[in-house]
């Protein structure tokens, strides 16, 4: 979840890893640091922002080799003591390091009985220490030495003083990306901090190590293997990456959703056989049709597209599918079954749980695609095959543009999925025509933005809050609860209507506002009932709906226009997101670093 940035080059590296950790601060973090070789070992940190680090940087402080740092505290308060990055005893060797050492308390009293002093509370303090006191003759061999001996998850940058001109860098689990320049390399954890400088990228395989000069890299295994690695070109405009006008990202990319859905849709659509054309799903009609179940991997809003997903799979090809949270599938022994589709979700495709359930279901035979956001992300390439989003960067924790594009791109599976089965041209033709009309709709929801705005305001109020659905609605009002409560910090929780009078009634009251999904469907007269049962207990009620409800039923409405019944759980959410984003500004809330939390987790 950290952020980390290397440079080697004939500039000073200061500017350049300052402008590489700010481009990294939507990761989420709580302090910062700077080292840097020139003479002798320069580092600066604070437990604060990049501003403040820059800040805090003395005149006069450069050199050609650096790296740097942005953290999120795993091990050890957040604190200038904790900051990376961390250094060995001797102030030879320096490190930043993204990830968890789980073995780090028994390395850590190995250390101080060999006469170490620690100066941090920190796991990845003891990789400097391991990396200082090897006697390998390269700075590369005393890396791959000193990780020999730590179990865990990393993506680290290793400098060393005494052996000037090189970074050292290395990955397991966390990303490491080398941008190829001009007589310059850098490192970091996300191309988004490399795009000012370079094009061309290298994306680090699991167990690899590189080494960096300003001449080049060479990569090898961390057992020695020499690697082959070209440099591919990043295909997102540099623009694509800058606030512009916009008061912060999520509000860019929040408008941004008609274009990422059209982007999505771009030649996906088949008119003729009225189907979905995913040719990086890399199956057959005929592997189609051996497919009895489709089981669906996430985290957070990835796990609520699933669900989302899950239902139009069975809605439309009518096969038996279920969303699991990525991050329990692996622990509870799973059965793998051949003729099951599993599908991995992930905006960043470099989310630590998601990854480790694919590797986990490849150990054990299954056949999983990726539906990612990154394109040479790592389960992008762990997949192989799978739907790239084509959403563009998504820098604000919150999910939005990657959410709805992830909801298109599942239905556009489904509808493959039934047309190979027993989906009717006719319905198939109408869903073909609801999705090609979804970036107009969510376009009209956004020229809505002033009365969401405005509902919102009232609530801010809250301290609580329930968002309730059925059916479709079910998914859209956990992701709802979420966004509502990672960006304003107001407790919210999500109910299947029909549980309400299982127990959280109990909780309704003038007080506790409830948020109600009601998509003009089947169900329609079902979540009307439910509107009234929380009116008799003196509930305020929000209704988000495409349906013409009676006058006076809810406190407030907001309306989006009508959908194919199977996409409404699209044009649902994205009015939760409006309402979300406004009654966190209303309270003054920093909506695209949200506390305790990153973009992207890279860590369990």
């Amino acid at each position: 979840m950290c952020g980390i940035v290397g440079y080697v080059g004939p500039r000073d590296a200061v500017p350049v890893l300052l402008e590489g950790l700010h481009r990294l601060e939507y990761r989420g973090y709580d302090s910062a640091g700077i080292a840097v070789a020139g003479e002798e070992l320069q580092v600066v940190k604070t437990a604060g922002r990049v501003g403040d680090l820059r800040r805090a940087v003395p005149e006069g402080t450069g050199g050609p080799v650096g790296i740097a740092h942005t953290r999120w505290a795993t091990h050890g308060e957040p604190s200038d003591r904790n900051a990376h990055p961390h250094v060995d005893s001797g102030r030879r060797v320096a490190i930043v390091h993204n990830g968890v050492f789980e073995n780090s308390d028994r390395l850590r009293n190995r250390l101080r009985a060999e006469g170490v002093e620690l100066a941090s509370d920190t796991d990845s303090e003891v990789l400097a220490h391991l990396v200082a006191r090897s006697s390998a003759d390269t700075l590369e061999d005393a890396v791959r030495e000193a990780l020999s001996r730590v179990e865990g998850t990393y993506g680290v940058i290793v400098m060393d003083v005494a052996r000037p001109g090189e970074l050292v860098a290395a990955r397991r689990g966390s990303p490491v990306v080398l941008g190829v320049g001009e007589q310059e390399m850098l490192i970091a954890s996300d191309v988004t901090a490399l795009v000012r400088f370079t094009q061309q990228v290298i994306y680090l395989d699991d167990d690899e190590i590189a080494t960096v000069t300003a001449d080049g890299y060479r990569t090898s295994t961390m057992d020695a293997r020499s690697t082959t690695r070209t440099p591919t070109a990043i295909d997102v405009p540099t623009a694509e990456y800058e606030l512009g006008e916009h008061p912060d990202f999520m509000y860019k990319e929040m408008r941004e959703q008609p274009d990422a859905v059209d982007r999505c849709l771009r030649g996906r659509l088949d008119h003729r056989f009225s189907s979905a054309r995913l040719d990086g799903v890399g199956l057959t009609p005929q592997d189609y049709q051996r497919i009895r179940r489709v089981k669906l991997l996430g985290c957070g809003s990835a796990y609520y597209a699933g669900q989302v997903g899950a239902q139009l799979v069975e809605e439309l090809a009518r096969i038996p599918a279920d969303a699991e949270p990525a991050s329990e599938f692996r622990y509870r022994n799973p059965v793998v079954d051949p003729d099951t589709l599993y599908v991995a979700i992930s905006q960043s495709g470099e989310t630590l749980d998601t990854l480790a359930a694919v590797q986990e279901l490849k150990r054990k035979g299954g056949h999983v695609i990726g539906v990612v956001n990154a394109v040479g992300s790592t389960i992008a390439r762990e997949c192989g095959h799978g739907i790239f989003l084509h959403a563009g960067p998504e820098v604000s924790v919150a999910a939005t543009k990657s959410f709805t594009t992830m909801a298109v791109a599942l239905a556009m599976l489904a509808l493959d999925l039934g047309r190979v089965r027993d989906l009717s041209i006719t319905e198939g033709r109408r869903v073909v025509t609801g999705l090609g009309e979804l970036p107009h709709t969510i376009a009209q929801i956004l020229a809505a933005e002033n009365d969401i705005a405005e509902v919102a305001r009232r609530y801010a109020g809250a301290e609580h809050m329930f968002f309730v659905g059925r059916v479709r609605g079910w998914p859209v009002a956990r992701e709802g609860a979420q966004k509502l409560k990672e960006i304003s910090y107001v407790h919210a929780e999500a109910y299947q209507a029909s549980e309400l009078k299982h127990g959280p009634l109990a909780l309704i009251n003038p007080d506790m506002p409830t948020v109600v999904l009601v998509p003009d469907d089947e169900l329609l007269p079902k979540n009307v009932a439910t509107i009234e049962e929380i009116k008799a207990r003196g509930g305020p009620v929000i209704a988000i709906t495409d349906a013409d409800l009676p006058p006076g039923l809810a406190t407030d409405v907001i309306r989006v226009p009508r959908a194919h019944d199977a996409l409404s759980p699209i044009t649902l959410s994205v009015p939760l997101q409006l309402f979300a984003y406004h009654l966190a500004r209303s309270l003054g809330r920093d909506v695209d670093r949200p506390r305790n939390l990153a973009k992207s987790v890279t860590v369990e």
